[in-house]
């Protein structure tokens, strides 16, 4: 059998070939590797280069393998975090005509690590509890569009750092399967599932010395499943309000989009005696401020990240002559936004030089600095600006910081 690259672009075919597919994985030679931190696999995993990219490339059996890249193609299309599917390599023989596995590449998502290099210092409680928020965000996201993981852990998610707190993606998608609608005991599965295996990560992690000691690693294991059903039941439980006080259902509203999440679709009934209402939000989609500052500015950002720059963004708009909300002749609240991208945002993010950037992207940076700015300010009693803010985060944070910080991505 040849050997056949099926790719999501055609420029990624051409990539692959260079690289030396007639040996397995952990023979690779070094010229083809990049060092960066890998998680825990029953797969031979390595980091390589196709061209500009950075690609993470897994060996496993060519049906899984096929299987896994259609998963991760459908959690793209619907939005779901996870690192994207670039290709498969089938057909795989070694030098003297003996068959290899298969392999799946995937993009590797920059600026991301795997949990247990976060724990090569010990990471305080605060910033764990930070982890088990975004993994039960991302198990949520994951259930509500009907994918059943069946192998939810630490080991299989990637952590990005957004805006103080954590976004997690789904990294091996090996055992999933995507349906209509989970039942209760199909999410309840992968939730039982998620509690054994992260206590056991923890123990792990305990035995070796790097987990804080006051962390209780079974006590842990079990915080995912009162944060996730506590996530679950805020989104999708029914909730009844008297007649006439529509407000509420506003409010309702409100608080799911302050949570990250749209209300795609609700459903609205009045009782038979027509005192109360009853509201149910239907269909709930994550990412309401990332889609909201995506539309204004054309900045693809992680939810919380999106969330503080949309805060900023009205400040600066507030602050600005034409703007003038309901007036017709006013600026447009898409050109007022490329404007700050333009004149705030993007100088403000390139005052930073980018070898002490690490691996934060520019929404990071510009969440840290106006975080720095705050502080400084509140010690002034008076606002500094965001100028000597980045001055001072120049000189005297980031080369701290950039001791423990990947090499540098590009803006």
């Amino acid at each position: 059998m040849a050997l056949q690259i099926s790719a999501t672009n055609p420029e990624h075919p051409a990539l692959l070939l260079e690289l030396p597919w007639h040996l397995p994985l952990e023979n690779w030679p070094e010229e083809y590797l990049v060092p960066l931190p890998r998680g825990i696999s029953r797969h031979v995993v390595r980091y390589s280069r196709a061209g500009d990219e950075v690609i993470a490339v897994k060996e496993l059996a060519e049906r899984p393998a096929l299987r896994e890249y259609e998963l991760l193609r459908d959690l793209d299309r619907i939005g779901i975090p996870a690192v994207d599917p670039l290709a498969v390599v089938t057909g795989r023989t070694d030098a003297s005509g003996g068959p290899l596995e298969s392999v799946l590449v995937t993009r590797h998502l920059g600026g991301s690590m795997p949990y247990r290099s976060m724990f090569e210092t010990t990471m305080r409680p605060a910033t764990m509890h930070r982890l088990m928020d975004a993994l039960a965000v991302l198990l949520v996201r994951l259930h509500l569009a009907g994918f059943a993981w069946g192998d939810c852990s630490l080991s299989n998610t990637l952590f990005r750092r957004d805006a103080g707190a954590y976004a997690a993606y789904l990294v091996d998608a090996e055992t999933g399967d995507l349906h209509p609608q989970l039942s209760a005991g199909q999410r309840d599965y992968d939730l039982d599932l998620a509690r054994v295996n992260i206590s056991g990560e923890l123990l792990d992690l305990e035995a070796s010395g790097a987990l804080h000691p006051s962390v209780d690693p079974i006590e842990f294991g079990t915080e995912i499943c009162a944060r996730y059903r506590g996530l679950w039941e805020e989104l999708t439980r029914a909730s009844v309000y008297p007649a006439g006080k529509y407000h509420y259902i506003e409010r309702r509203i409100r608080r799911l989009n302050d949570l990250g999440f749209d209300v795609a679709e609700m459903q609205i009934e009045h009782a038979s005696n027509g005192d109360t209402v009853s509201f149910v939000p239907k269909v709930v989609d994550a990412g309401h401020h990332q889609r909201q500052l995506l539309r204004l500015t054309g900045l693809d950002t992680e939810e919380n990240q999106a969330r503080r720059l949309l805060n900023d963004l009205e400040s600066w708009m507030a602050t600005q002559d034409d703007y003038a909300p309901g007036d017709p002749l006013g600026a447009r609240p898409e050109v007022l936004a490329h404007r700050w991208v333009r004149e705030v945002f993007r100088p403000t993010v390139r005052a930073v030089p980018l070898e002490l950037r690490g691996a934060m992207d520019p929404a990071e940076i510009y969440h840290q600095l106006l975080e720095h700015r705050w502080y400084m300010s509140e010690r002034a009693q008076h606002d500094i600006g965001i100028e000597t803010a980045v001055e001072d985060y120049i000189e005297n944070i980031l080369p701290k910081a950039s001791k423990t910080l990947q090499p540098p991505t590009s803006e």
